[in-house]
């Protein structure tokens, strides 16, 4: 059984965080156990930590379903925010003049991996 899958992926993009928000979120689960990094999103009182959590899990389900690797092994062995495209929105200023905001937006990857023995 040469080159054997041991990693699985899920990605969310443009996703409406900024993406040095959902980057703080992110460092806290890097390279942890699947289960300690959904109790860690869990208890994160951060507007990134539910929609990294949906992210992990759809990563674990990914690696159960499609890869046939055991969830109780799983770590995240790469985790990484990237910037979306910007929405681009003016809000009305003093004498007629305006005032740009930028919607961020990112798209966030996980990839877990199973452990060796």
């Amino acid at each position: 059984m040469a080159d054997q899958i041991t990693s699985a992926t899920a990605t969310a993009k443009t996703v409406r965080i900024a993406a040095r928000k959902a980057r703080l979120v992110i460092d806290l689960i890097r390279d942890r156990d699947v289960a300690e990094a959904l109790a860690i999103l869990e208890f994160t009182p951060r507007a990134g930590s539910p929609i990294i959590a949906n992210v992990l899990k759809s990563a674990i389900a990914n690696a159960e379903h499609n890869y046939d690797l055991d969830a109780q092994n799983l770590y995240v062995s790469e985790a990484y925010v990237n910037e979306g495209p910007t929405l681009k929105r003016f809000r009305p200023r003093a004498k007629g003049s305006a005032s740009p905001i930028n919607k961020r937006t990112s798209h966030i990857t996980v990839v877990v991996s199973e452990k060796e023995a």
